[in-house]
């Protein structure tokens, strides 16, 4: 996996860098102190995951991600604080594909950048709580977003619930009563249908849409 990490202050950057640089599996191909060389070398360097801090001189994480998410295939991993709700949020609709809080273990950064590099997505739990609870806010849902999940078959919208919940694959079978591999057909399906990047902006449409209510359907 080749990673770029992207941060402003470089004893946090130089950190992350060596811990991800000592896995036999990473290799880290660069370092960026801002988003607008964050974006410059996520094409000129072609990593597979760029590591995300939010808060930066010259252009923030956000926009960073937005710029790497339209110009390149890169997956963003994005790291950010308790008190940057409003930047994780704006984060997700940019493509970011992972967040994690910036006092994470190094085994987590270290599984949050394999996760995310393998397609999957992730947010920690105290992210998603969050995020949910930005979700509850009044304005949801929301009408065009609503009448896109027509679009979806019975089973497809109760494998979007679930993903909304935070279930993996394997509780999605069985929940469902059906194989792990039609869990992964679903999934795919009910991505391309929607236009949606990944699974952490599945999780955002299914509350935005009104599919799933916050406090009711998450536990």
């Amino acid at each position: 996996m080749r990673v770029l990490v992207v941060d402003d202050q470089d004893l946090f950057r130089g950190g992350f860098a060596m811990i991800l640089s000592a896995q036999a599996d990473i290799t880290v191909i660069g370092e960026a102190a801002d988003g607008i060389e964050a974006i410059e070398k996520a094409e000129a360097l072609t990593p597979d995951v760029v590591v995300m801090d939010i808060r930066m001189p010259r252009l923030d994480g956000v926009a960073a991600t937005a710029g790497i998410c339209a110009r390149t295939t890169a997956k963003v991993l994005v790291l950010t604080m308790f008190d940057a709700d409003e930047y994780v949020y704006a984060a997700l609709h940019a493509g970011a594909s992972g967040f994690l809080l910036k006092d994470a273990r190094r085994d987590e950064l270290v599984q949050a950048v394999r996760v995310v590099a393998a397609g999957e997505a992730l947010l920690s739990p105290a992210i998603t709580r969050r995020l949910i609870a930005r979700l509850a806010e009044p304005g949801h849902p929301r009408r065009e977003l609503a009448n896109r999940l027509g679009c979806l078959t019975d089973r497809e919208l109760d494998t979007l619930r679930e993903l909304a919940r935070g279930q993996s694959n394997a509780e999605i079978a069985h929940a469902l009563t059906v194989s792990e591999h039609t869990v992964k057909t679903h999934v795919s399906t009910v991505l391309s249908k929607l236009a949606l990047r990944d699974r952490v902006q599945a999780v955002v449409f299914a509350y935005e849409a009104g599919l799933v209510i916050p406090g009711r359907d998450h536990s």
